[in-house]
């Protein structure tokens, strides 16, 4: 490039700066900060599916499915995963459902996580701009799009006819947040319903609640699926979910991940290793005989999940050279603090120390005592 081009960029390009503040304009390559941040899942099989080991941050997140099929929890253990980080995270909670004991059952700090429980839509998309805006939070879920429902419909009768009124304002909201949400580097989650089309010959009838606008902001959309039940006899346990990343604009879509979802306890990990390491070939399967190198874990996929939870230290093992595998973060090992022998020595002197003074406080009271008498 010319040098007179080159000098008349650089002007324009301080003059913006100087005008705008830093950092409003930039060269691609001279930015440091582009490798994108993710927070994970809590399910090892959709971080290695979203492609950067979890939801990255400063995006706008989709989760959408028919109902029971994990929504929630999905968001729960991401907001569980961002406050194991030290983060601070909120829940928008439009429909008025969140269950405090199966949060806390997940992971989730219920004392520390904020929560508003908004009127009308307006309301709760005033109070997402004004945390996002706060530059203070991780994640901020908003549970759902189909309850953000519009002030004019709360305050009108039933059978009021409102059409695309609750679309305008998802995009109105979405076109003000976009950028705030960037620049904080918050992950926003909107959960989202299903709704069928009318008069759908070919193709799926199935679409979202809340317009177009959420699927075009949106950098990942997760569809998920319940596909089978887990039962043990008679007793059904879980449920066995399938997502798949319908839109990635991060890294390669299309991908899909299983997993088990188990009442009380959420996602469970040790199946999530279980399966991902046999089709790795990590643990061997004979039958219906789990192996680990020397190592037997069990007569089917339930004992080999027990076997695997009450021994952490090989459970981190495999999962280790599974992350290893597609380069995600590894797992730290949960080191029991023992106590010092040094401390115990210290106490032990200072034991020693206040008997050696007890001992000459008596012998003080004896030796004054015996000078009394002589008197």
């Amino acid at each position: 490039m010319d040098k007179e081009k080159l000098i008349a960029i650089d002007s324009v390009m301080m003059q913006i700066e100087k005008q705008y503040g830093k950092g409003s304009v930039m060269k691609l390559g001279a930015n440091t900060t582009m490798d994108i941040e993710a927070i994970s899942t809590g399910c090892l099989s959709l971080d290695i599916a979203l492609g950067l080991g979890g939801v990255p941050r400063g995006r706008i997140i989709e989760i959408y499915g028919p109902e029971s099929s994990g929504k929630t929890t999905i968001a729960l253990h991401i907001i569980a995963e961002a406050q194991k980080l030290g983060g601070s995270a909120a829940f928008i909670d439009a429909e008025h459902a969140l269950d405090p004991n199966y949060a806390k059952n997940l992971g989730v700090k219920v004392d520390e996580l904020i929560v508003s429980q908004p009127d009308n839509g307006e309301q709760a998309l005033e109070i997402t701009e004004a945390l996002v805006r706060s530059n203070a939070l991780d994640v901020l879920v908003v549970d759902s799009v189909a309850a953000l429902v519009p002030r004019a419909e709360i305050e009108g009768d039933m059978g009021d006819s409102h059409i695309g009124l609750q679309a305008r304002l998802m995009s109105q909201a979405l076109r003000k947040l976009t950028a705030s949400i960037s620049r904080s580097k918050c992950v926003v989650i909107f959960i989202n319903q299903l709704r069928e089309k009318i008069g759908v010959m070919f193709g799926s009838p199935e679409t979202t609640t809340g317009g177009r606008a959420l699927k075009f902001y949106s950098s990942v959309r997760l569809d998920i699926r319940r596909i089978d039940r887990i039962k043990v006899g008679e007793e059904i346990l879980g449920s066995r979910a399938r997502i798949k990343v319908t839109k990635n604009k991060v890294a390669p879509p299309f991908k899909i991940a299983e997993f088990d979802i188990m009442y009380n306890e959420g996602i469970s990990r040790t199946g999530n290793i279980v399966d991902i390491a046999v089709n790795e070939d990590i643990i061997a399967k004979s039958g219906s005989w789990f192996s680990y190198n020397d190592i037997r874990l069990g007569q089917g996929r339930e004992n080999a999940k027990i076997y695997l939870k009450e021994n952490q230290e090989i459970a981190i093992e495999i999962e280790n050279k599974i992350r290893a595998k597609y380069n995600l973060p590894l797992m730290k090992e949960e080191k029991s603090e023992k106590p010092k022998v040094k401390d115990k020595a210290k106490v032990a002197k200072s034991k020693l120390g206040q008997a050696e003074d007890m001992d000459l406080v008596k012998s003080d009271e004896v030796e004054s005592k015996v000078g009394q008498a002589k008197k």
